[in-house]
């Protein structure tokens, strides 16, 4: 099969099940992801699942999607979680006008990538920003052609621009990567081929046609129902996706090892009573949140308006399902591990690395347990003032 030219995404990630893996060692000694091996996730255009089509993507379905980047993260955590990362920056493309697309998506190996808003400041000038900041946790930014930052805008006379919810806007600034400072951070136990690096840019020009904004969804110039979700959501979806192909891949590599192994004193662990009821509870417990998500995206996407977005109701039914997703995959990942017993604890066993980064995933924002919280709110009739 060729794989640039295979219709499904899912088919093309499997494609590349055998590479990932053979460069696995490499991803997580180097944390970069090998040249070839990178040309071919351009070849294959997973990092354009989200792009529109007027700017030279595929726009995927959701829930298509979660299956491609679970099908990756099964192979490689790394690999599934900056193709995510890439992918949720792309969806910008629907809020920028065609000629910007062009010139940032034109080059079919362009992609973007960012950090996440911090308290960074660009002041507003004629035709656009000057901007000077640093931002972290850039998952992609070693494969971006492109970078964006996100941040507040102090105007002329020094006040902070406002949003339509009277809140201090958080505009989005795109800019070549030749223009910015790759600073080498990413020390962590886990998720260690993303290189998730810091950037910095010191007294950087912007122009205005180079912003947007991800906190509005209505602002949005790509017609369809993907584009119906907000931003915020799809890239929760992806980080769900991620844990769902760790956890099953954790848990097959368990249910192979319980075939095999006879801890000292008993029997097989495949013919222990316990064993095999907990092994049932870990595939329901998976098994239900991928199904829970998949059915949500699934449900929504077919009712979304061509312009206007998703109702809160909706990005609340997203993040419950993601929130569920990564919560589940995380349980399942825990049992596996424990189960394995010591032969879980080196490295190198289908265990080790993969526990590490779920772990890792596990603290990321997308995760967090407040979600829950919020979700409840807006099921018992008192929402947030704003929830994307």
């Amino acid at each position: 099969m060729d794989i640039q030219t295979s219709p499904d995404p899912v088919a093309r990630a499997r494609e590349l099940g055998a590479e990932i893996v053979a460069a696995a060692d490499e991803i997580e000694r180097t944390r970069r992801i090998p040249g070839a091996l990178l040309e071919r996730l351009h070849a294959s255009r997973l990092f354009r699942m989200l792009l529109p089509r007027s700017a030279g993507g595929d726009e995927t379905e959701p829930a298509v999607y979660v299956a491609a980047i679970e099908e990756l993260a099964r192979h490689d955590a790394s690999i599934a979680w900056n193709t995510f990362a890439l992918n949720s920056a792309s969806l910008i493309a629907a809020y920028l006008e065609p000629a910007v697309n062009h010139a940032i998506f034109a080059d079919p190996r362009s992609v973007v990538a960012w950090g996440p808003p911090n308290a960074s400041r660009a002041t507003a000038v004629e035709g656009g920003y000057r901007l000077t900041g640093r931002w972290d946790f850039g998952s992609g930014t070693r494969q971006a052609r492109w970078i964006g930052a996100h941040c507040h805008v102090v105007e002329a006379d020094g006040a902070l621009r406002l949003n339509r919810f009277n809140q201090p806007t958080v505009r989005t600034l795109l800019f070549p990567a030749s223009d910015v400072t790759l600073l080498d951070t990413w020390q962590t136990i886990g998720l260690r081929g993303t290189a998730s690096d810091s950037y910095s840019v010191n007294d950087l020009f912007v122009s205005e046609a180079f912003s947007s904004t991800r906190e509005d969804p209505t602002l949005r110039r790509e017609r369809g129902p993907l584009y119906a979700f907000t931003m915020q959501g799809v890239y929760a979806t992806g980080c769900a996706a991620v844990g769902i192909g760790i956890a099953r891949a954790m848990l097959s590599e368990f249910i192979a090892l319980a075939s095999r192994k006879a801890p000292r004193n008993l029997g097989r662990l495949a013919d222990n009573t316990v064993v095999q009821a907990d092994v049932a509870r870990a595939e329901a417990r998976l098994g239900s949140a991928r199904a829970y998500l998949i059915e949500t995206l699934s449900t929504i996407y077919a009712d979304a308006d061509d312009v206007a977005p998703i109702e809160v109701a909706d990005r609340a039914r997203v993040r419950l399902a993601c929130t569920n997703a990564i919560h589940g995959a995380a349980e399942v990942v825990d049992f596996a591990y424990k189960g394995a017993g010591v032969d879980a604890i080196f490295p190198g066993s289908p265990f080790e690395r993969r526990f590490r980064d779920m772990h890792t995933l596990s603290q990321q924002i997308q995760a967090r347990s407040a979600h829950f919280e919020q979700v409840g709110q807006i099921l018992l009739g008192v929402p947030p003032e704003v929830f994307l």
